[in-house]
């Protein structure tokens, strides 16, 4: 499964041929480095590891830091695994570019959704508010939670007040409209997960494998 790591650096549109406006998010994907290859007579399990991003020397672990000097690799910040491709051999200090992804093929895109903090039950779960005429004592509240006297409690799950956002977040199969390869960059229609400058993960959906 070809997949790349990058960042995510806005929104803006394009025009098609016949003149369409399409929304597309600009992702700097790459070029990431293949820091190591795994398989299951050495680990357990076949997965090809890449970095993006390059570190500071001072800024990495001795355990990480041993790990890239192994494989002759500079440090990177960020590391993920990906399943390799079938017929496919990947090699340490392979580079992975955008040049490996194709117009029009169907992408999956995972980032960190926004951090929106604690926010009511209403912003939250999108529940209805009360009455706003004068007197109402039940305007944005939560509302009744559990019956009385049985279960006398609150079930789990309950949906109420609480920290909404910075969760892991992946919007499927997104139309790959432009590639720049000089550039890195891929344009994506649509929206995807994350704050300008989140690192997103960027692969082919399942369903749209070249």
């Amino acid at each position: 499964m070809k997949t790349l790591l990058g960042k995510k650096l806005g929104m803006t549109q394009i025009f098609t041929e016949h003149g369409a406006v399409v929304p597309v998010t600009v992702i700097e994907a790459g070029p990431v480095t293949v820091t190591q290859v795994k398989s299951v007579e050495t680990d357990g399990y076949d997965a090809v590891q890449i970095g993006f991003e390059d570190a500071k020397p001072q800024r990495v672990n001795k355990p990480m830091a041993g790990h890239f000097a192994k494989n002759e690799i500079t440090p990177k910040k960020h590391l993920v695994e990906f399943k390799g491709e079938e017929g496919t051999d990947y090699e340490v200090g392979q580079v992975l570019t955008v040049a490996d992804f194709e117009v029009g093929a169907k992408l999956d895109v995972t980032g960190t959704s926004k951090g929106k903090g604690t926010q009511g039950n209403i912003k939250r779960h999108g529940h209805h508010r009360g009455p706003m005429s004068h007197g109402s004592k039940h305007k944005r509240l939560a509302g009744a939670l559990a019956a009385g006297t049985y279960p006398s409690r609150v079930f789990k799950g309950n949906a109420g007040p609480g920290r909404m956002g910075r969760e892991t977040v992946t919007v499927q199969n997104v139309e790959l409209v432009k590639v720049i390869e000089e550039k890195n960059l891929l344009l994506v229609k649509g929206a995807v997960p994350g704050n300008k400058g989140g690192i997103v993960r960027v692969q082919y959906a399942v369903k749209g494998q070249n």
